[in-house]
């Protein structure tokens, strides 16, 4: 699999939320996905997402776990993810089966 930002939201999938336990893509929690080509033509990947709320005492978590799978992907050297708060987080950004598994309708 070559890596495109389809196949880091699909790695990301496998960071879930401790508080809501539903993974971070399906939650709406990763705004943008970026790459930077490094001198050694290895890649930098570079991760904007947010947060449910700016307190969230899972961000900390989020961010290590979301580090650590993507990392795992081949060609993948370095990973930075940037918490932004703007535009905030609403449940409008969740997908259907994120609504329909915490009962959001």
């Amino acid at each position: 699999m070559s890596l495109c930002e389809d196949s880091v939201r699909e790695q990301l999938k496998k960071v879930i939320d401790p508080e809501l336990f539903v993974n971070i893509v399906d939650l709406g929690l990763i705004y943008d996905v970026n790459f930077e080509t490094l001198e050694d033509e290895s890649t930098k990947v570079l991760i904007d997402m947010t947060l449910t709320s700016p307190a969230c005492p899972a961000g900390p978590q989020l961010i290590g776990n979301s580090k650590q799978v993507v990392a795992q992907l081949e060609g993948v050297s370095d990973v930075e993810v940037k918490i932004v708060m703007d535009p905030p987080w609403t449940p409008d950004k969740m997908t259907e089966d994120a609504k329909d598994q915490l009962g959001i309708f």
